[in-house]
C-alpha cells in the first residue's frame, strides 16, 4: 500500500486536502517530541527508585551475644542470676551434674580433730594431768590417716605418747567403719616402762556426719608377743557443740602383766 492510500484509509476525506508528505513529517516530529519528553524522566525516576531502595542490614542478635552463662542458666531455671553467682553448688551443678551417691560414699563422714584436754588417772592415786593430740589427718582421702597423742600426769608418775597410721577398710563416707592400725607407742607408769610397735584395730560408728557425733572403740597391743606386751582398750565419744568445736570423752584401760592402769579424759576438739 502506498503512503497516499495509507493516509486516506486512516483519516476522513476532509483531511485529504492536506499533503501526505506534510502529514507524515508532522507525525514523525510529534513522535520524536514525545520520546524526548518521557524517556529521560522515566530513566531518572527508575534510577531514583533504585537509589532509594534500602539495603538490607544483617540482623545481629546482641542479646544472645551479651548473655553470660549464668544469665542463660538463670533463664532456664527461672532464677535470679545473683542467686547463681552467690551459690558455688549451683555453679558446679550447672557445669557438670555430680554423682551424689558416689560423693556421699567417699566424702569423709568424720573430720580431722586437734585435741587438748584434761586427764585423770584413777589407778595412780587419782592424779591429774593433761593430754594433747590430733586424730585422723587424711592422706589424700585414700583411706589412710595419721593420728598422734601425748598424755602425762602432773606428778610425773604417768606418761604415754605415740603415733599411728590407720587404714579405713570401707569408704570414708560410711557410718560404720573399721581401720587396722600400726604405729609406735611409749608407756611409763610407777611399775614399768615399755615401748615398741603398736598394732590394733579401730571400730568407728558415726552418729551424725562431718564430725557432729561419733563413737569409737580401739583395741591395740604395744610390743605384741613380748614379755613387755601391754594391751590398750580405748572408748571415745564425741559431740559437736559448734560447727568447728567438739567435746570428747576418753576412757582407757591399760593392761600389762605387772599392773592394770586406767585413764579418763575430757577433751576439747577443734575441727579445721
Amino acid at each position: 500500500m502506498s503512503q497516499p492510500e495509507f493516509a486516506n484509509s486512516i483519516f476522513p476525506s476532509s483531511y485529504s486536502l492536506v499533503p501526505v508528505n506534510y502529514f507524515s513529517r508532522k507525525c514523525w516530529q510529534l513522535s520524536l517530541g514525545l520520546l524526548w519528553i518521557f524517556v529521560p524522566s522515566w530513566g531518572n525516576s527508575y534510577c531514583q527508585t533504585l537509589d532509594t531502595i534500602p539495603t538490607p542490614i544483617p540482623e545481629i542478635n546482641l542479646t544472645a551475644q551479651s548473655e553470660t552463662p549464668s544469665n542463660s542458666a538463670a533463664q532456664e531455671l527461672e532464677l535470679n542470676p545473683e542467686i547463681i553467682e552467690d551459690s558455688p553448688v549451683l555453679q558446679r551443678w550447672l557445669q557438670d551434674v555430680p554423682n551424689v551417691l558416689e560423693e556421699i560414699r567417699h566424702d569423709p563422714s568424720f573430720r580431722t580433730r586437734f585435741r587438748f584436754g584434761y586427764s585423770q588417772f584413777p589407778s595412780t592415786e587419782q592424779a591429774g594431768g593433761l593430754n594433747i593430740g590430733v586424730e585422723d589427718i587424711f592422706i589424700n582421702r585414700s583411706g589412710f590417716t595419721v593420728s598422734g597423742d601425748y598424755h602425762t600426769s602432773f606428778n610425773g608418775d604417768r606418761e604415754a605418747y605415740g603415733v599411728d597410721l590407720r587404714y579405713y577398710l570401707r569408704p570414708l563416707g560410711r557410718y560404720v567403719n573399721v581401720a587396722p592400725l600400726v604405729g609406735y607407742r611409749y608407756l611409763e607408769s610407777n611399775d614399768y616402762t615399755t615401748d615398741g610397735v603398736n598394732l590394733g584395730v579401730k571400730l568407728q560408728l558415726v552418729l551424725s556426719r562431718t564430725g557432729a557425733a561419733d563413737i569409737s572403740l580401739t583395741q591395740s597391743f604395744v610390743s605384741p608377743g613380748s614379755e613387755d606386751e601391754v594391751g590398750l582398750t580405748t572408748l571415745s565419744v564425741g559431740y559437736a557443740v559448734t560447727p568447728d568445736l567438739r567435746l570428747s570423752t576418753d576412757i582407757q584401760k591399760q593392761n600389762s602383766i605387772e599392773e592394770k592402769d586406767s585413764r579418763v579424759g575430757i577433751i576439747l576438739e577443734w575441727m579445721p
